[in-house]
């Protein structure tokens, strides 16, 4: 296994427009980095929160031939019984940890600091009362339809299972889209609102 270090440039970072009364963490999938997804919550901000977007460490993947990637932890397999990478994952959620205290320490209140993630960047929760957006593309080969709506399943018995809502894009591969980018914004605007 490979033992993640989290030594990764300075997070993207998109500021509020005005004073940040809220954030969102957004971790980007394997082999990607921060900035592209930066640019795209850019396109979808709310002026009152402050998006960051950090970079996964470059590291040997085992599903990738052990060639060197950014990635948040070691992936072994794809099926559901393939082994994971535990203790990279509790190192990939320290740092996430190590993010939101930032961000305290920034006075933005811990309940307004919201997570997110595409692909081995997406996030659960384990606060029962936390609210779960999660979108997948219906024609996604990579992570097929049936694997999200098995994780929207799992996340119910963790979380309230009203709180949990799993949407599917039509014609969307791999990939976000517009109406989804849409989406997270209506999600966030509606969780987040403006703190004067």
């Amino acid at each position: 296994m490979c033992h993640n270090n989290m030594s990764a440039p300075l997070p993207a970072t998109v500021p509020a427009v005005r004073k940040a009364t809220a954030a969102m963490i957004f971790l980007h999938g394997l082999g990607d980095t921060g900035h592209g997804w930066a640019e795209d919550l850019a396109g979808i901000r709310s002026a009152h929160i402050k998006y960051i977007c950090p970079h996964a460490p470059v590291m040997p993947v085992t599903l990738n031939m052990n060639i060197a990637i950014p990635s948040w932890f070691d992936i072994i397999g794809l099926s559901p019984d393939s082994q994971e990478d535990e203790t990279g994952i509790k190192q990939a959620a320290e740092s996430v940890k190590a993010l939101i205290g930032q961000e305290v320490k920034n006075s933005i209140p811990s309940n307004r600091i919201f997570l997110g993630g595409f692909s081995q960047g997406s996030i659960s929760g384990v606060n029962r009362d936390i609210s779960i957006l999660q979108c997948h593309g219906d024609l996604d080969p990579l992570v097929p339809l049936m694997f999200g709506s098995l994780t929207a399943e799992r996340l119910k018995t963790l979380v309230n299972p009203p709180n949990v809502t799993l949407k599917t894009y039509g014609g969307t591969i791999h990939s976000s889209c517009q109406q989804e980018m849409m989406d997270i914004k209506q999600f966030f605007d509606e969780l987040l609102t403006p703190i004067d």
